[in-house]
């Protein structure tokens, strides 16, 4: 897929020189994807981003400097950001859900096939979740596996009351969401048209104040388990 001005434009963040090199020459290879500007450490990340307007960042977990999680942080609370996927060799509890949180849109592993990662960048530049299979087992496993009573009360509580903000017809749309459900699914299955999805996806973005639908599902998941 391309972008309605050209291929995919993309940043790639890795503190290791010949992983950016690999994955430049991976990505510059496919005809929708070009390659912008390639960074070293989360600083770095910030200013290719502010000064080559990427659609997508390849973003890195572990750098020296600023992390890969905080400049994700970052770079999606700035206007009209681009789409974060993290590609790490990493994937403990802390760094998906991290990452998640942070607003990443995709989680994938290192060890990915050279497709897969393609496929997981182009998914994501359309604004949809790209999750390894182990990222999705660990985000599972996080919203069912055992936590001491008082800290799972404090984030049941705390996401309840994002929910509470939401109208009826918006929070059914967010546990749609949660359950994965794409737009015409979701549609199907609340009765509603495609075009009214979308409205309410925009306004439960705005009032749970997060940037995507990975996020609005965490919240869903955090309230009810």
């Amino acid at each position: 897929m391309e972008s309605e001005s050209g291929p995919v434009r993309i940043v790639v963040v890795d503190d290791d020189q010949l992983v950016r090199m690999a994955l430049r020459l991976v990505l510059d290879g496919e005809p929708d994807l070009t390659v912008t500007a390639e960074a070293a450490d989360g600083d770095d990340a910030i200013a290719a981003v502010e000064q080559h307007r990427p659609d997508v960042v390849l973003m890195d977990v572990r750098m020296p400097g600023r992390d890969g999680i905080t400049a994700t942080g970052d770079i999606l609370s700035r206007p009209t950001p681009p789409r974060v996927l993290v590609l790490t060799t990493f994937d403990s509890d802390d760094f998906v859900l991290g990452a998640l949180r942070a607003g990443a849109l995709g989680f994938v592993l290192k060890d990915t096939p050279p497709a897969q990662i393609v496929d997981a960048i182009r998914t994501v530049a359309q604004g949809n979740p790209a999750l390894s299979p182990a990222a999705t087992a660990r985000v599972i496993a996080a919203a069912t596996g055992p936590r001491s009573s008082e800290a799972r009360r404090s984030v049941r509580s705390a996401a309840a009351a994002k929910l509470a903000t939401l109208t009826e017809r918006e929070r059914d749309t967010a546990r749609a969401i949660a359950d994965g459900l794409g737009n015409s699914e979701i549609a199907a299955r609340l009765h509603v048209s495609v075009a009214t999805v979308k409205a309410r996806i925009g306004n439960v973005l705005g009032k749970l104040a997060v940037e995507n639908r990975v996020q609005i599902a965490l919240v869903v998941r955090d309230a009810e388990n």
